[in-house]
């Protein structure tokens, strides 16, 4: 006999989690996030003490940097151990982290989305070259975040005479997934989600593992959906909840977004309502950094400073010209920023994560633009983690260690930079208090030594100045009009760049 799901509510669903249990959750920032649930295991656990230790497994960042998404399962005796992708948008998760008082490892998410896919399908566990020479790697930290935690869940071997990283599989016993819709057969539907995320790999994971599928839907349809749009089958599915209002929004800044869903019409300039970026030192990061995107490339932009290359190249007429892509699964249109991050305006197609990381990691990025807090002597990149404070990996490494041309954009200096354009010459107004040219980097995101192996293209742009790695470090090639090498450039960096042949930025950059 078919199994037929249970519909309950958010409180009946989590009854169903049981002490120890590995639970997966899908969703990226606020898309597809299970909020309902999330907040039912917080509110199940401070009335009652149940469940416990439990072991919290997922691929993107879930959260707003406050009270929503993961941060509602930031309880120590609620969770034990954490194997996670992003950390900055659940900081209290973090904080239990970098204390030690929960075992917390940080691999890269779109290993994370494939693991789930090789645990569903009995595999031993995702084998990549994703990580190698990074944090991530056992010759470094083994992706663990603090002393308590054992280095036993990823290794370095070697296959066909090259090194790969080795991601252990390990069993989910709950899934805790979102969808649009639930039809009679207890099949799911997502055509009102901004993303499809890795809501089939977490499901058929737990099914697989012996464990249950909670999902969370905006409506129940009273009729059987169309099949190609099922996403994940009601044989999976044991039991659905419909949220309540302000649990299902599109995304945790917006309510609803009917361009997140739907493509451009035929003709439509979507962009022209668009305002101009203010002058200052994000619109000229991104608009030198916009200056290297090639004709017709596949692109990737990360969240934070690469948001307004996509808005400098609108402004350009420029987006018809090359495809801008995001990990959580759209293609073209522009991606969203803040806490909408994920979605991106009228795409073109919105493909399942785990999908989009396997294009990524076979190099199908012709560009990439991604964000650098520390830069090192050698090159190599640090996103992840400062001394308390834990950002995580996301999809930094599987973007940095693939893409064919990559830029890092950044601040030259941080931490009250003011600066003004006058008469198209920089004029620094109050330099940062903190220097992001270091000597060495406190965690090592990006390998430079990686970078040189696999023969990318590298540039690190900053308001003031642009640099590219060479074989042995970085080189300095350009600085911006009005300021003075010696003292407003390298006098500020730990290390002394390569400095040769170092040419203007282009006017139009200041323009």
């Amino acid at each position: 006999m078919r199994k037929r799901f249970r519909r309950c509510t958010a409180a009946q669903a989590v009854e169903m989690i049981s002490s120890g249990s590995t639970v997966a959750s899908g969703g990226f920032v606020g898309a597809a996030h299970p909020e309902a649930l999330s907040a039912a295991l917080e509110k199940r656990f401070l009335e009652t003490g149940q469940p416990r230790d439990l072991t919290l497994a997922y691929a993107a960042g879930q959260g707003d940097g406050k009270t929503r998404g993961l941060n509602h399962l930031a309880h120590e005796g609620l969770i034990s151990r954490v194997i996670g992708g992003h950390w900055a948008l659940a900081p209290k998760l973090g904080a239990l982290a970098v204390s030690g008082r929960i075992q917390a490892y940080n691999f890269p998410q779109g290993v994370m989305c494939q693991l789930f896919r090789d645990i569903a399908a009995g595999r031993p566990g995702c084998i990549t070259h994703i990580g190698l020479d990074t944090f991530a790697d056992p010759q470094v930290d083994g992706g663990v975040l603090n002393a308590n935690t054992p280095r036993t869940m990823v290794e370095r071997i070697e296959l066909g005479g090259r090194p790969w990283l080795w991601y252990k599989a390990f069993p989910i016993h709950v899934a805790m997934i979102r969808a649009s819709a639930v039809d009679p057969l207890g099949n799911l539907v997502m055509d009102d989600e901004v993303v499809v995320g890795e809501v089939l790999a977490i499901a058929q994971a737990a099914h697989n593992s012996g464990g249950i599928v909670l999902a969370q839907v905006a409506r129940v349809l009273d009729h059987p959906a169309p099949p190609q749009t099922v996403r994940v089958p009601g044989i999976l599915v044991d039991a659905v909840v419909v949220a309540e209002d302000g649990e299902h929004d599109h995304t945790f800044a917006e309510k609803y977004n009917e361009g997140y869903i739907t493509a451009a019409k035929p003709g439509q300039n979507v962009w022209a309502s668009l305002e101009r970026l203010p002058m200052d030192e994000r619109r000229i990061i991104a608009s030198r950094a916009c200056d290297e995107v090639p004709e017709n490339a596949i692109a990737n932009l990360g969240i934070g400073m690469p948001e307004g290359i996509a808005r400098i190249a609108a402004e350009r007429g420029l987006l018809d010209h090359f495809t801008l892509t995001v990990e959580s699964g759209p293609i073209g249109g522009m991606p969203a920023g803040g806490l909408s991050f994920g979605a991106s305006l009228h795409p073109h197609a919105i493909v399942d994560q785990p999908s989009q990381f396997d294009f990524y990691d076979g190099r199908a990025l012709d560009f990439a633009a991604l964000g650098a807090a520390q830069i090192d002597a050698q090159g190599n990149v640090n996103v992840s983690r400062f001394g308390p404070r834990l950002a995580g990996i996301g999809g930094f490494a599987n973007i940095t260690q693939t893409a064919r041309k990559l830029v890092f954009c950044g601040t030259f200096t941080t931490g009250g930079l003011e600066v003004a354009v006058e008469d198209g010459k920089l004029r620094i107004i109050q330099e940062g208090q903190h220097r992001k040219f270091v000597p060495q980097v406190e965690h090592r995101s990006f390998s430079a030594a990686r970078a040189r192996v696999v023969g990318q293209e590298v540039l690190y742009v900053t308001e003031r100045a642009v640099f590219r790695l060479d074989e042995d470090g970085l080189e300095l090639i350009e600085i911006a009009p009005g300021i003075d090498l010696e003292n407003q450039v390298l006098a500020l960096m730990a290390f002394r760049p390569r400095v040769r042949n170092v040419k203007l930025m282009a006017s139009h950059v200041l323009a």
